[in-house]
């Protein structure tokens, strides 16, 4: 395919549109001399005269007519695709769908405040909350997945994060289970039989390693995918779970601890840091960046 010149695109719209070389030359700028060697270099681009001399004047050829619009359309959307976004976002007419991943644990803490925030803002804007089976950056490559939230762990070099905020993990069990009726001891903790979450049905938690050094080891006698599968056993049965701390809240419309009394581990644990990530393509785009904003400000005052 021969090469095309797409300097000869903003000229050519200049012509058709001042119907003379002095005209257009002023509108880009140009020389008179420059502008019609670029007009001889156009009918030669083109096969058509495009501009001939009647009288003192130049007229369109008919092909020249038929471009017209179509030449200063092109030229319009040229300059829009090569200048740098408008990042001005209209949140009331705003119409678009986000996919947000994240585990059952912050859906059920968050998704409330979230939607309510979103939704007061852009009110053409809808959420969509997607299961996080497993850690894997192919959805955000893929662009079905706009935000994936949860802990960083090994995932893609090339992923944007955010830190949302810190957590801890506690103890919960049932209220008036007999473990709390005396000082919260490891050994009085390993003693008890225990529900643990793991999305890989792994029978050890971050708590095992720090009793392993004592000399300790749980009774761990089921394995749950979500952080309220465990606290729902733990209602109902004498198991204890261990959850972050942000699942037993009670000040943000959660109803995960109800009938429950959590409290502190007597061994120490690693933080939990929960991150927004998103691809870099996303970046730039307002209304992705509008959304990122929502979300951590929703889990700030949250």
């Amino acid at each position: 395919m021969d090469p095309i010149d797409l300097n000869l695109l903003p000229a050519l719209d200049a012509l058709l549109t001042e119907g003379s070389v002095t005209g257009a030359a002023r509108r880009l700028g140009l020389s008179s001399s420059a502008m019609s060697r670029t007009l001889a270099r156009l009918r030669a681009a083109t096969g058509d005269p495009l501009l001939v001399r009647a009288g003192r004047g130049l007229v369109p050829t008919p092909r020249a007519v038929a471009l017209r619009e179509r030449v200063h359309e092109l030229a319009r959307e040229a300059r829009e695709v090569l200048s740098p976004q408008d990042d001005r976002l209209d949140l009331a007419m705003l119409d678009r769908t986000f996919v947000i991943r994240a585990n059952e644990g912050f859906i059920g803490l968050f998704s409330a405040a979230l939607v309510d925030a979103v939704t007061k803002a852009a009110p053409r804007v809808r959420l969509c909350f997607a299961p996080k089976p497993a850690k894997d950056a192919a959805p955000l490559r893929e662009g079905t997945v706009d935000l994936e939230i949860g802990v960083l762990g090994a995932f893609a070099p090339e992923v944007r994060t955010q830190l949302l905020f810190r957590d801890t993990f506690v103890g919960a069990v049932r209220d008036g289970h007999a473990l709390l009726s005396g000082p919260m001891t490891p050994e009085r903790y390993a003693a008890a039989r225990h529900v643990v979450v793991s999305r890989k049905g792994s029978f050890k938690g971050p708590v095992d390693e720090a009793l392993e050094t004592l000399g300790l080891q749980r009774e761990i006698v089921a394995v749950v995918p979500g952080f309220p599968d465990a606290l729902q056993i733990a209602r109902r049965s004498d198991l204890v779970a261990l959850v972050p701390r942000s699942c037993l809240r009670t000040d943000i419309g959660a109803s995960f601890s109800d009938g429950l009394t959590g409290f502190e581990l007597p061994v120490a644990t690693p933080a939990i840091a929960v991150s927004a990530m998103w691809h870099p393509r996303m970046d730039a785009d307002p209304a992705h960046r509008w959304l990122r904003d929502t979300v951590i400000a929703t889990c700030r005052i949250a």
